[in-house]
């Protein structure tokens, strides 16, 4: 009897995360492009290439080697005393980030940027679902991926060669 269900739980722990749902990716994307203007700091592709010299530097997140939790925490959270804001309202109101409040930070004068505007957790986790269908992990930005990032060979797409 154990060894049936250390088989099952073995074979359920295995078992691969369902891929996320397209429209869930697309409406990720456009959080990202939009309401959280994430690609004034990453770029429009997400590889750290910025599109405004005025606002911080974000990583390259096309080489990021952060898992999904990494990710959703980092994007709820932020990083304290860098560019990147924490796109949860409450993030540092009780406690969930990093065990920190905000007189916590103030005391470590840790600053945190404002966001572009805050997330709920369903657009974090859509973020996330963009982040890993079409940038983490997907090799450099090229004309083909241009192509495929925005749904058909826009403008932006020229400055890469086709192959």
């Amino acid at each position: 009897m154990t060894l049936s269900l250390g088989i099952g739980l073995g074979a359920h722990a295995q078992t691969p995360a369902p891929a996320p749902d397209p429209a869930d990716v697309a409406e990720g994307m456009r959080i990202f492009r939009t309401k959280a203007d994430c690609q004034t700091c990453h770029g429009w592709a997400a590889d750290g290439r910025k599109m405004d010299t005025q606002m911080p530097d974000g990583a390259n997140l096309r080489t990021s080697r952060l898992n999904r939790a990494a990710v959703v925490n980092t994007i709820k959270c932020g990083r304290p005393g860098t560019g990147m804001p924490a796109f949860d309202r409450l993030a540092y109101s009780d406690g969930r980030c990093f065990n920190m409040k905000a007189a916590d930070l103030k005391a470590k004068n840790l600053e945190m940027p404002d966001p572009a505007a805050t997330l709920i957790g369903r657009e974090i986790e859509q973020v996330a679902d963009f982040l890993f269908a079409k940038v983490i992990g997907k090799g450099a930005m090229n004309h083909a991926a241009c192509v495929e990032y925005w749904g058909s060979d826009v403008e932006v797409c020229k400055e890469f060669p086709q192959q």
